[in-house]
This record gives structure tokens, sequence and C-alpha cells, in this order.
């Protein structure tokens, strides 16, 4: 019932940018929040920013903070993660997922989207 698809993946250098969208559909007020995750090869899915459906409220990881930076636009149903400053480190299947309330911890979130491919490489 609920559906995410996040696209917009692909090949930056490092210092490049990139913008993530997340269409979504099927979202009701169960679900408060929306989030970006990434997975690395070998290494734990993290959380990298998350964004209250109700307010436009934010967080961000350490990680990615001041580079990051997530948004919505409802009349789109979509949600984006603009990265800015990439850099290798940021290489990873990225995943937009729904949760009932704000917060970067992968368990507390619901419904999960396919993953986009980000590659930051010189």
């Amino acid at each position: 019932q609920v559906q995410l698809q996040a696209s917009g993946g692909g090949l930056v250098q490092p210092g490049g940018s990139l913008r993530l969208s997340c269409a979504y559909s099927g979202i009701t007020l169960d679900y408060y929040a929306i989030g970006w995750f990434r997975q690395a090869p070998g290494k734990e899915r993290e959380g990298v920013s998350c964004i209250s459906s109700v307010d436009g409220s934010t967080i961000d990881a350490d990680s990615v903070q001041g580079r990051f930076a997530i948004s919505r636009d409802s009349a789109k149903n979509t949600v984006y993660l603009q990265m800015n400053s990439l850099k290798p480190e940021d290489t990873a299947v990225y995943y937009c997922a729904v949760a009932p309330f704000v917060t970067l911890y992968a368990d507390s979130y619901i419904d999960w989207g396919q993953g986009t491919q980000v590659t930051v490489s010189s």
C-alpha cells in the first residue's frame, strides 16, 4: 500500500553534487517521517537525514551535516536529498523509508523503497 521509489543516483566526482528523489504514495498520518539511509558494501545501514511529514522539521547525521539537505515537495509527493561536497566515503546505495516519528534509527522504519546507487570517484 505504501510505495516509495528512490532515484537520481549516479557517478559523480569528489566535490560534486547530486540530488536524489523519493517519490511516494499511500502515506497516511500513521507515517510522520520520511528518511534517507545509505549502505555501503560490508557496512551497516546508516541513517542520513529525516524530515517530518507534519511540520517539515529535519535531522541529519553528523557525517553529512552541512553537506546534505533533505526537503519535500508535497504537491509532487516527493522528498529530495541534495548532496553537495561529495566524498568517496559517501559511496553507497541510498534508500528512502517511512517511520512513525522523526528518527535516524533504521529499526523504527516501517516501509522501504528500493535503493539508488551513488558512486563518488575520480
